[in-house]
């Protein structure tokens, strides 16, 4: 009784809407959803089938973000990438916190090729700065943090290419259902020279904003991860979506994921709505407050008009009423 207790007390504490933000990088973190993703927002992945990226090209399991990690209590200078936490660390940068990181290979013209990919989920398209330098800066934090885990010295050879992908659920109207890469080009100046693309395409940031079944382009990815993350849709509609028209796997784990999230979704929107109704009650309380001085002051200038012989006028002035709500009183002491 006691654990059921603290329990309740926890979850609580931490709300149904950071609940739902759980569940939701949960579920983006099972195998079989990235597979989906990365097959259309990884190039490395074109030409393999869903199934080949989740079995076989996504390596351990993808770490989801942890919450409350101090900068200089996770100085990570001499871990290794794999197996290694969301958050990367330092000193002298703060910290960064991911939502879900993963190391995946791809098969590539002289074999598998390393990858390095975080995936987030964000509501907010317009934080207050642009998202799009953010991811940026995801990438070339992730290529930094490389330096005495995957290269050391000057062997810069060994610099794994990585992926920031963004998923916007609430996008600006001109930015629904579209998926933007950007990625670092080659552009001759003067002359011709030619460089292996291997060796400047170390990073893309790539956004995927989300939008409505009446939206252009809803197809695909966007309509999976649309139908995935909707807070309208049953758990069993977005089953039956998923495993009839993407062909994704409903192990149960999955499942369950699918119908936590569903269940925190609605949780979060009755939360709403009880919100709502409460600001209801305490705003008529508010104007029942305000209603009722206000007929307190209208007796009292009626009781000295009529005991002291008093116009509204000197009544309301011998009262301290205000100037601007003279002409409001007068008018309801001729009702």
């Amino acid at each position: 009784m006691e654990q059921e207790t603290l329990a309740a007390q926890t979850l609580e504490a931490i709300g149904t809407d950071a609940l739902y933000d759980e569940s939701v990088k949960r579920l983006l973190a099972n195998k079989s959803i990235l597979a989906v993703i990365l097959k259309e927002c990884v190039p490395e992945f074109k030409h393999c089938t869903t199934r080949e990226i989740a079995e076989q090209y996504i390596e351990g399991e993808p770490q989801i973000g942890e919450v409350g990690i101090a900068p200089d209590e996770t100085n990570r200078s001499g871990e290794l990438i794999r197996g290694l936490n969301t958050e990367d660390a330092a000193l002298t940068e703060g910290s960064i916190r991911y939502d879900i990181r993963f190391y995946a290979s791809a098969p590539g013209e002289d074999g598998l090729i390393g990858l390095i990919i975080n995936l987030e989920a964000q509501n907010r398209f317009n934080p207050g700065y642009p998202l799009l330098k953010r991811a940026i800066y995801y990438c070339s934090r992730m290529i930094s943090a490389q330096y005495g885990t995957e290269f050391t010295k000057s062997e810069y050879g060994n610099i794994k290419k990585v992926y920031s992908i963004w998923i916007c659920t609430n996008p600006p109207k001109d930015r629904r259902n579209t998926i933007t890469q950007y990625s670092i080009r080659e552009e001759q100046i003067v002359g011709e020279a030619k460089e292996e693309v291997r060796n400047y395409d170390l990073m893309s940031a790539v956004m995927i904003c989300l939008g409505e079944e009446t939206d252009r382009n809803y197809s695909g990815l966007l309509k999976f991860l649309e139908v995935l993350l909707s807070d309208e849709k049953t758990a069993a509609v977005k089953k039956t979506i998923l495993q009839n028209e993407f062909n994704v796997p409903m192990t149960q784990t999955l499942e369950t994921e699918v119908y936590q999230m569903c269940n925190l979704s609605q949780g979060a929107i009755e939360k709403g709505i009880q919100k709502g109704i409460q600001k209801g009650i305490q705003k008529g309380i508010q104007q029942g407050i305000g209603q009722g001085r206000e007929e307190e002051r209208i007796a009292s200038v009626r009781n000295l008009m009529q005991n002291l012989h008093m116009t509204a006028e000197d009544a309301m002035k011998a009262l301290n009423i205000p100037q601007e709500d003279r002409d409001r009183i007068k008018q309801a002491l001729a009702n």
